[in-house]
């Protein structure tokens, strides 16, 4: 399996500088917000997102160096990302987030709220000041669809009639939006046509949505070191991802064991031996690998390059990360 790390050797060096500009773009004015994004900033997540704005970046200016509004792009998309992060795990009461504790767990959920509305309000004024309103427009929808994501899972907790494409609307508004609209923006400013820029959007919403599903059924057959948070905790908190929706249609007693909300004893681990016995992981595979295949499609109007192999091979490293 390739390490995300190794698909990034053509923006290696755009990273570092990116991981720098983080934290002094939050400042130092307030010393717990600081603390919260130094702490968030300095987790070692693996920067996928703004990798790819930096991908593109390079892979449409081929002839010239990336742009600071470029680099300023990038920087923001990482920003919404952790701001997102921060809201879901107060929400989630999850305690740790990628193998460290979260920073409600440390500063508590009001300083954790309150770092996350401030992270979305820095993010906002570096948008306003890359002066492209096209760009400004497509990330302010990315914030608007990160909290309709995250209310929507609310209102389908629990409901075994969700359907697959209600899923699906519900993992674009909460891990594709930002890809694919931070995807086309890279490229708008790399002053691409509209016809590349749609391609560039649709390779980051089925990147998106690959990655989520993948998200999903690693949920379920991956151990609780790996995924950093307890095996099996979606299905506990009744949020219905492709594995559990494919098995329902197999296992009738799953949709018995979910409508009670899990309430007896022995209840979640029928449930999740439901889900093993089905198809439900195959199918879900199966949709991810459709996914992962329609945005490396995507890719193929841009010209030969590095970075564009690399953005290809991001599409099999999603894939990877089942085996």
């Amino acid at each position: 399996m390739t390490p995300a790390t190794s698909l990034f050797t053509p923006v290696e060096a755009d990273l570092r500088i990116l991981a720098d500009n983080l934290k002094q773009l939050v400042g130092n004015r307030h010393p717990i917000l600081y603390a919260a994004a130094e702490h968030l900033f300095g987790a070692g997540g693996k920067r996928i997102r703004p990798a790819i704005v930096l991908l593109i970046a390079r892979a449409t200016m081929l002839e010239q160096d990336i742009t600071p509004r470029h680099r300023r792009l990038a920087e923001i998309t990482e920003m919404i990302h952790t701001a997102s992060l921060v809201h879901d795990d107060v929400v989630d009461e999850s305690q740790m987030r990628r193998g460290v504790p979260t920073v409600h767990s440390l500063f508590g959920n009001r300083i954790a709220v309150l770092a996350g509305d401030f992270l979305f309000a820095q993010s906002s004024w570096y948008l306003a000041n890359l002066d492209n309103l096209e760009v400004v427009k497509l990330l302010s929808e990315v914030i608007m669809d990160l909290a309709a994501g995250e209310i929507q899972q609310g209102l389908n907790r629990f409901d075994a009639n969700t359907s697959i494409e209600t899923y699906l609307n519900k993992s674009y508004y909460k891990t594709a939006s930002l890809i694919a609209n931070s995807s086309k923006a890279a490229g708008l400013l790399s002053e691409v046509s509209p016809e590349d820029a749609q391609h560039l959007y649709n390779y980051g919403r089925n990147l998106g949505l690959a990655f989520q599903i993948v998200d999903d059924i690693l949920d379920f057959t991956s151990s609780t070191d790996t995924l950093g948070k307890p095996a099996g905790s979606d299905l506990k908190s009744g949020n219905l991802t492709a594995p559990v929706l494919f098995a329902l249609k197999e296992k009738p007693y799953l949709e018995v064991l979910i409508e009670r909300e899990f309430a007896q004893e022995g209840d979640l681990e029928q449930a999740l031996l439901l889900i093993q016995e089905s198809q439900g992981i195959q199918k879900a595979r199966e949709l991810a690998a459709h996914h992962a295949k329609l945005a490396t499609e995507h890719m193929t109007v841009l010209p030969h390059s590095e970075p564009r192999q690399a953005l290809i091979n991001m599409a099999d490293y999603v894939l990877s990360r089942l085996y």
